[in-house]
């Protein structure tokens, strides 16, 4: 069975299930959530709007058993940057929807009602129904009602409070193998579709499998592929210590933002590391090791409990920990966990949220190192949307403006991640040119400049540093259109045999020729179709820059500033 392109209009409630186009069939995940963006979405349109639409797509390789192939992509345009948006997140969409036929799903249009629906797919349909039990509910009580209601294998995805109510920085929440939760996190694509009024999305695959042209080369690929993956010395450490390895190693290099981005270093760094947090996940009898989707052999999730032994949160991520721990001041684990539980219920990214907080601390709403006053307000005001609750839900650019704060850690009104660009600089120019605002997983600038995978160069020197985000960033807009697991970008620059076996396992799935070169060709042409959308929205140059503050403050320890002129980051797009 040939893919398909699912339709929904939520203007008429109607829906179609159409052939792919010729043009669209190269692509898949990011390539196409953006190539869709790009030909049918006006850029001018307003991100809440009947014109802008919601396009969901598995990759290349999802659906197969092609290890750490089940990212899922969703595009749109972003009601927190007015740029053109791909987040991508694990759990089991991806798989399910690439084995139900879907090349892509596409929401479009607003309802008349104001009432609530459930879009279910599966590979002969696509309907919409009515939903009055779960608005107003936060995600969890999603997931345990449909997997109550539902029979089978289903892929859900949801929104929470957060993108009831449309807040800028609200994601869409997908449910993983155990029933945990993990978020397309990143530029408010949850308020899209809270504004189509779309509360959850049901896939059923009904026993559907991807097709595979030629399967014994595919499998062969698959070996040496996993096989690059686990034998490479950082992937072993992610599957130990989890992301959160990261904080000591990044505080050691002077480059940990640190209260609202004053510091490179956090005093109470243990407390919150990989190591500690690992200790603590054992003594409590978690799951240090855990699954976001099927086939991941890197296994860098986990299962993190509370003092009494119960469940507190899972995936529990370096970013979310470094941004109301360190960036915040709190230095107490269990608060972050607790916080990282609640803003996965309500459906809120918890980069962007606790980045605000930073800079609400700053203003002097709470004061610095008040972990227990961030839940407060998370369970208080976030989740109820009362004013000051609206104000940290669009973001840390929100609570910018609504205090008048000058230091405000954003790129195109996206908080910027856990790396200071002023001492990471590649990370500085990832951040500042990315066509989806600040965000560290378009060019992971970490690899070469910290730690040494790839190569190396200088993290605090300017030499380098454009050529190196601009090769990571084409790569990473290949990688995110096969469906693969970003991770696999540490053996794929230092194992000769990952990359070249990555690219047999696309021409042994589809039965074609691509070569090396021609992946590049991919990430090239999926970045210039995403910055064309957003010259077309209005940025220019002047939209690749940082805020001033990192041209003019400068960061101990090492007492640096982001110091490239406009003219040298202009040359990023010589290409």
């Amino acid at each position: 069975m040939a893919d398909k392109i699912f339709r929904v209009n939520m203007s008429t409630l109607t829906t179609s299930i159409e052939d792919v186009p010729k043009s669209w069939a190269g692509h898949g995940g990011r390539g196409l959530t953006s190539t869709i963006v790009a030909a049918e979405v006006e850029p001018t349109c307003h991100p809440l709007g009947e014109k802008n639409k919601l396009v969901i797509a598995p990759g290349l390789l999802s659906g197969t058993i092609a290890a750490n192939s089940g990212r899922l992509s969703i595009g749109a345009k972003s009601p927190l940057t007015g740029t053109i948006k791909e987040s991508n997140a694990g759990g089991t969409a991806a798989q399910i929807l690439a084995k139900a036929g879907c090349k892509a799903l596409i929401i479009e249009g607003l309802p008349e009602k104001d009432c609530w629906y459930s879009i279910a797919l599966t590979p002969d349909s696509v309907t919409i129904s009515e939903e009055t039990e779960l608005p107003g509910k936060g995600n969890f009580a999603v997931i345990e009602t449909l997997s109550d209601r539902l029979e089978g294998k289903h892929a859900v995805l949801t929104i929470g409070q957060a993108g009831e109510m449309k807040m800028s920085s609200a994601n869409i929440s997908i449910k993983d193998p155990d029933g945990n939760l993990r978020s397309s996190g990143r530029g408010g694509l949850g308020a899209v579709m809270g504004s189509k009024k779309i509360k959850f999305i049901t896939i059923d695959a009904k026993d559907g499998k991807v097709a595979i042209a030629e399967p014994e080369k595919f499998k062969e690929a698959n070996r040496v592929f996993a096989k690059a993956l686990v034998d490479h010395p950082l992937t072993a450490g992610l599957g130990q210590f989890g992301t959160n390895v990261l904080v000591n190693v990044i505080n050691e290099a002077g480059s940990l933002p640190t209260k609202n981005f004053t510091a490179g270093q956090f005093e109470g760094h243990e407390a919150i590391s990989g190591e500690t947090m690992h200790d603590i996940i054992v003594e409590r009898g978690g799951k240090p090791r855990h699954n976001c989707h099927a086939g991941c052999v890197i296994q860098c999730s986990q299962i993190y409990n509370d003092a009494k032994g119960e469940k507190l949160t899972a995936g529990f991520e370096y970013e979310s920990i470094w941004a109301m721990g360190a960036d915040c001041c709190v230095d107490n684990l269990d608060q972050i966990a607790e916080a990282d539980k609640i803003m996965d219920d309500i459906g809120i990214d918890t980069i962007e949220t606790s980045v605000a907080f930073g800079v609400a601390m700053e203003a002097g709403v709470l004061e610095f190192g008040d972990g227990a006053g961030i839940l407060r307000i998370l369970e208080d005001d976030v989740t109820k949307g009362t004013g000051l609750g609206r104000i940290i839900g669009n973001g840390t650019g929100s609570v910018g403006r609504a205090y008048g704060v000058t230091r405000v850690p954003v790129v195109k009104n996206q908080a910027i991640p856990a790396y200071d660009p002023r001492s990471i600089k590649g990370m500085g120019i990832t951040y500042a040119t990315s066509t989806q605002g600040a965000d560290h997983t378009m060019g992971y600038a970490v690899t070469a400049n910290i730690l040494g995978v790839g190569g190396n160069v200088d993290p605090m020197s300017k030499e380098g540093q454009i050529e190196l985000s601009r090769n990571l960033q084409v790569a990473t807009a290949a990688i995110d259109s096969t469906g693969m697991c970003l991770f696999i970008a540490f053996a794929a620059l230092d194992d000769e045999t990952c990359l070249p076996a990555l690219v047999d396992l696309l021409n042994a799935r589809f039965g074609i020729g691509l070569t090396g070169d021609d992946v590049v060709a991919l990430g090239q042409s999926i970045l210039k179709t995403e910055r064309g959308f957003n010259m077309a929205a209005g940025f220019t140059a002047a939209d690749d820059r940082l805020p001033d503050f990192f041209y003019t403050e400068a960061l101990p320890p090492h007492n640096v500033v982001f110091d490239f002129t406009d003219e040298e980051m202009a040359t990023f797009w010589d290409f």
